[in-house]
């Protein structure tokens, strides 16, 4: 296996470099943190669309969306010189990964002038409403509705887990609109504005204590949507969600690599793992970059293995998940305690330091769950890779 670039990859590596060792934003800056995922501070706003300006945003996009039309492995580089400088390239990730790229597939011309491009220049924010109490992973399963009348649709139905919709704009929303389809047919697809009458948003607390809101409980009671805010054809919105969420997991396995890269700095003699979990933790590392690179290899071919990613996401969250329950159980007591009551603490380090090792084990859940849970990671690896039966 080849573990390098070729030169035109390490020429646009350096380019990027040059640009970052230019414009980044100061410790000061990256040091404040956003109240949600779509809660952007005004430097945070002010460095997305320099980004963008310049085509680094996305690379992958075209130039007029904040790209330059780059291939695979010159959007793996850029997303690991981001890494490297600990910098995120925006505080709302679902509306750049998911959102804007979703209307860029799928958008009409004015959709996308109407909103992708917005919400690539962080002028406006947005929020993904997919799960509802009843339908998490089975996404089919929802029953949020929206009934066409005349030239708008009016919805009514709840949603969860909708991150940062207290702070978005719009709301990406995935309704019913067929009830008597099939589960996967009959649901559509609408860009809802926050500010509709009849939308309540309600934020909620996750686990971990010193977290800012950021998960929310939406309602809607005879919300009107215009019928011009249909992203896709009406009744095939399942396609938009399968390509939402592929959107989200193409490079996802880097991530938990760089997670894990993390967790391997961060031990210290408080929180010494034994050498035997430390050395899984190292192979655990060492895998995930050997399979990814892998995988990353294919997709440069133009070959599609949705298993591929599938097992990345399940070793990678899985082991971030086991590496921080060791971490914590080594920690003892002194793992509940948050890092700035210890002489330790220095703010301008890595978010290692900004909560304690029971939070951060709290937080590696969200990694089992959000992007397609383990089990349906399982079932897909079972199915496609080692062909047993549908179940």
């Amino acid at each position: 296996m080849q573990l390098n670039f070729d030169a035109d990859v390490e020429e646009f590596r350096a380019e990027f470099r040059a640009f970052l060792d230019e414009n980044l934003p100061s410790e000061a800056q990256a040091a404040e943190r956003a109240g949600s995922s779509a809660d952007i501070p005004q430097w945070a706003r002010e460095w997305q669309r320099l980004q963008f300006d310049n085509g680094w945003l996305l690379p992958g996009n075209p130039p007029e969306f904040g790209g330059r039309n780059a291939g695979i492995l010159e959007q793996y580089v850029h997303l690991e010189e981001l890494s490297k400088r600990r910098i995120y390239h925006s505080f709302n990730p679902q509306g750049l990964g998911i959102i804007a790229a979703s209307l860029l597939s799928f958008g009409t011309e004015e959709q996308k002038k109407q909103w992708a491009a917005p919400i690539l220049r962080a002028e406006i924010t947005a929020a993904l409403g997919m799960s509802e109490p009843g339908a998490g992973s089975d996404l089919a399963s929802l029953r949020t509705r929206a009934d066409r009348d005349g030239d708008h649709f009016v919805v009514n139905g709840q949603k969860v887990w909708t991150s940062g919709a207290h702070d978005a704009d719009v709301i990406l929303t995935f309704v019913r609109t067929d009830p008597d389809a099939p589960k996967h047919q009959g649901i559509s697809v609408l860009m809802i504005p926050t500010d509709s009458p009849g939308l309540v948003r309600r934020p909620f607390a996750s686990i971990c204590a010193d977290d800012d809101l950021d998960f929310n409980e939406v309602f809607f009671t005879d919300v009107k949507v215009p019928a011009e805010n249909l992203i896709g054809e009406l009744n095939k919105g399942w396609s938009v969600a399968t390509g939402s969420l592929g959107h989200e997991r193409n490079l996802l396995w880097l991530s938990f690599a760089d997670r894990l890269q993390d967790l391997m700095a961060d031990f210290h003699p408080a929180t010494d793992i034994d050498r035997d979990h430390y050395a899984t933790l190292v192979m655990d590392h060492q895998a995930l970059r050997l399979l990814g690179s892998a995988a990353l290899a294919r997709a440069a071919r133009g070959e599609q293995d949705v298993a591929a990613l599938s097992i990345l996401k399940l070793l990678g969250s899985e082991a971030v998940q086991r590496s921080s329950e060791e971490a914590l159980i080594a920690a003892g007591p002194q793992g509940l305690v948050h890092p700035a009551l210890t002489s330790a603490y220095n703010p301008m380090d890595n978010e290692a330091f900004s909560s304690s090792w029971f939070e951060r084990y709290a937080r590696s859940f969200a990694g089992t769950i959000a992007g397609g849970t383990s089990e349906i990671q399982r079932t897909i690896v079972a199915e496609r890779v080692l062909g047993l039966p549908r179940s």
